[in-house]
């Protein structure tokens, strides 16, 4: 039941919503083309087993931790801090 002047199902549309453009995004981020055997940021080998878990992946790990550390610096989102977080 929603109140004041939303309709009712108004806040389930607003977190389904969040939860569509997170997966939107995180699927544009998905690596696209054929995958590289060595990384093309430092060259080193890209293991078998991650080529084969992640089609077209074109950085080693080492690589992808620190790419991924910095858009989360990036990113200024405060998870603890937001209203999705705190509806689980």
């Amino acid at each position: 039941m929603a109140g004041g002047w939303a309709r009712d199902g108004a806040v389930q549309e607003q977190i389904d919503s969040t939860v569509d453009d997170a997966v939107e995004r995180a699927r544009t981020r998905l690596p696209k083309g054929p995958g590289r055997r060595e990384c093309e940021e430092c060259g080193e080998a890209i293991p078998q087993g991650r080529r084969d878990a992640i089609p077209g992946v074109r950085l080693c790990i080492a690589c992808q931790t620190e790419l991924d550390k910095q858009e989360q610096k990036a990113s200024g989102h405060n998870r603890r801090g937001s209203k999705d977080s705190q509806l689980r």
